[in-house]
């Protein structure tokens, strides 16, 4: 027979909002189980009734009567504790792992593995990464950065960013810059094709056929781009590329032009060019900021996509290479849409700066090789 229990006593607000639970679309199911266990209860049906008429385990309708009994309402929705495996290690051994994998290095090496800190620190490599991944800890990978010194870094910013987002009218705007000593690179053996579940592969090692230089203007609205291939990127050079572009954009719609401080933009030859055609408007990004000139966009596209993988005989077979690519890009140019504003930039420099404020002086190396020349800012 079964054993008989008092009923609960249920108070009729709570039953109204229990009620209110079962009849609204969004309660989870186990939330609604528990409701009818403890509407069952308060009716007087014993645990095994219940447990029948409900489809579940009778020690189920024991607990959750006992637990409405004990703790009301709201304890509908806590979550019952589990009967699973109980966590090896505790806050403070995790809060070790973390802390020495963000403030120490191991010795001799420059970042910690998840091999090298399970053995500092007596645990299991699964544990090291089951903790890194939690925390969005990557120890092996680095990105690299560069804060811009122009003192007119703010003016020039504001005046290229501005153009991007506030473009004039009437006018044109083309990101100018070259991509220079592109390699004319040949693989010393024929690499294997892309096949089901192997990538294509090529040999680490190359032959260099020369060099050409990229003289690029990316056409900001359209994004459609000109093109053209030097042997140099002398001042000389230049100037060939910007009576391409007088001739590209005829007429007297002013061309803004933005280029970086590399020297040959500011040769004198060049000045006195453009002050024979005061159509070309230059506007300079600031210095280190290479990533403000759009065109930049597209090398990487180009690299990516014709270039790395390519194998070139000759020079001319790599001139070649990057005509076909251009004239496939106009085909169905694609621009490349500026969206961040002047403060929001301004504001992640200035987090950027204040981080590098807290490191120790002494930290960062020296410079080991030469930059492109500048023009004064």
């Amino acid at each position: 027979m079964p054993r008989s229990v008092a009923p609960l006593i249920l108070q009729d607000a709570d039953e109204a909002r229990i009620q209110q639970w079962l009849s609204a679309f969004g309660t989870p199911q186990q939330v609604a189980l528990r409701s009818r266990i403890v509407l069952a209860s308060a009716a007087g049906e014993s645990d095994s009734a219940i447990a029948e008429r409900l489809d579940t385990n009778r020690k189920t309708v024991t607990l959750w009567r006992t637990r409405f009994a004990q703790e009301g309402l709201e304890s509908l929705w806590e979550v019952a504790p589990g009967r699973g495996r109980k966590p090896t290690y505790g806050n403070d051994k995790i809060q070790e792992i973390i802390d020495t994998t963000l403030q120490t290095k191991p010795k001799g090496m420059t970042q910690w593995s998840c091999r090298l800190l399970a053995a500092q620190l007596g645990v299991s490599k699964s544990t090291v990464n089951t903790v890194w991944r939690s925390h969005n800890l990557k120890p092996h990978r680095v990105k690299t950065f560069k804060l811009s010194r122009d003192p007119r870094f703010l003016e020039k910013l504001t005046d290229v960013v501005g153009l991007y987002l506030n473009p004039p009218q009437q006018a044109i705007i083309l990101c100018v810059d070259e991509k220079s000593q592109i390699q004319a690179l040949d693989r010393t053996q024929p690499g294997l094709p892309l096949k089901k579940g192997r990538c294509g592969t090529m040999t680490h090692d190359y032959k260099r056929n020369g060099t050409t230089t990229l003289f690029a203007a990316l056409e900001l609205l359209q994004g459609k781009v000109i093109g053209q291939c030097y042997e140099r990127h002398r001042h000389q050079e230049f100037l060939k590329f910007l009576r391409r572009l007088d001739e590209e954009f005829p007429g007297e719609v002013p061309l803004h032009l933005v280029m970086d401080n590399y020297g040959t933009h500011g040769h004198e030859k060049v000045r006195g060019w453009l002050k024979r055609h005061p159509r070309f408007v230059l506007h300079f990004v600031p210095t280190s900021s290479s990533w403000l000139n759009l065109v930049e966009r597209w090398f990487g596209e180009l690299t990516s996509k014709r270039i790395r993988r390519g194998a070139f005989f000759s020079v001319g077979d790599l001139e070649k290479a990057i005509e076909e690519f251009l004239q496939t890009w106009n085909e169905k140019p694609r621009p490349f849409v500026w969206t961040a504003t002047v403060e929001s930039i301004v504001e992640k420099l200035s987090r950027c700066r204040q981080t590098l404020e807290k490191i120790k002086p002494g930290c960062t190396s020296p410079r080991t090789r030469k930059s492109k020349k500048r023009l004064p800012s």
